[in-house]
């Protein structure tokens, strides 16, 4: 279900690091990630994660008005909600919020599961200072399509991300969440150098409210085997991030990639 509402601001403050300005037109998410924790973030009320989006369809039009006072920073599109899903094909708010901020040459920093951010590569490629980073969970796609049932296919992010780099485009990758026993760490650390992204951010799996919920009911239908393996993890104090970073890093390192790991959960 789609609604249009207005809001009265545009640019909030962003806690993130390299991120001055968060910016983010649509509330909600179509691509019902199971492990997304934007609801709690968001502090979403509107009904189940993934079935509502909320459209701001006057976002460019009080973004305008606050880029001729705010001061110059780091604008990052898509903090807690997908800047290229669906509702974007049809409104269009992104891509007009980025012909604003390509006009005030303000840096801007995307991150996406769509391959539609092909959609304005005429604009990113005006920009100074704007990188691309696409979200990669899982390679094999049957487990990508039951975690994130409205994104793209993997086929379609790798092929983005090939396609902004051979435009000119720096580009990243997050890989995350890392799920475990699911993502599988070295096969997609392989698939991301062959598209040689500027440097990947690994991140562990974020359980803030209701997130744990939402990923327990997703392992008791498709994974149920893994479901003690995943309580011992989460609810038990179990390791298993500190050997698979590890793995991670070193096959990074092996495939010529410059890897960071997320340590804002930590």
């Amino acid at each position: 279900m789609i609604r249009e509402i207005k809001i009265k601001t545009a640019l909030s403050t962003s806690q993130l690091p390299g991120l001055d300005y968060a910016l983010n037109p649509y509330r909600g998410c179509a691509h019902a990630c199971v492990y997304c924790y934007a609801p709690a973030v968001t502090h979403w009320d509107k009904g189940k994660w993934g079935e509502i989006v909320e459209v701001k369809i006057n976002l460019p039009r009080i973004l305008s008005k606050e880029l001729r006072v705010k001061k110059k920073g780091v604008v990052g599109l898509g903090t807690v909600t997908d800047p290229y899903q669906p509702a974007e094909k049809k409104y269009e708010i992104t891509r007009r919020c980025l012909e604003l901020l390509l006009m005030h040459d303000l840096p801007v920093c995307i991150q996406t599961k769509s391959s539609l951010v092909l959609r304005d590569i005429d604009l990113l490629k005006e920009f100074k200072n704007v990188e691309v980073g696409i979200t990669l969970t899982a390679l094999d796609d049957v487990a990508r399509e039951k975690m994130e049932p409205g994104a793209a296919s993997v086929r379609e992010r790798l092929r983005a991300l090939a396609v902004l780099r051979e435009s000119g485009i720096r580009t990243w990758v997050f890989l995350g969440p890392v799920m475990p026993h699911i993502t599988e760490v070295e096969a997609l650390v392989d698939a991301i150098a062959e598209v040689k992204p500027d440097y990947v951010l690994v991140d562990r799996l974020n359980l803030k409210e209701g997130v744990w919920e939402r990923v327990r009911e997703f392992i008791e239908v498709w994974k149920p085997e893994l479901r003690c393996e995943y309580e011992r993890i989460f609810l038990g104090g179990g390791e298993y991030y500190g050997e698979v970073f590890r793995r991670i890093i070193d096959r990074c390192g092996k495939s010529g990639l410059r890897c960071e790991i997320n340590r804002l959960g930590d």
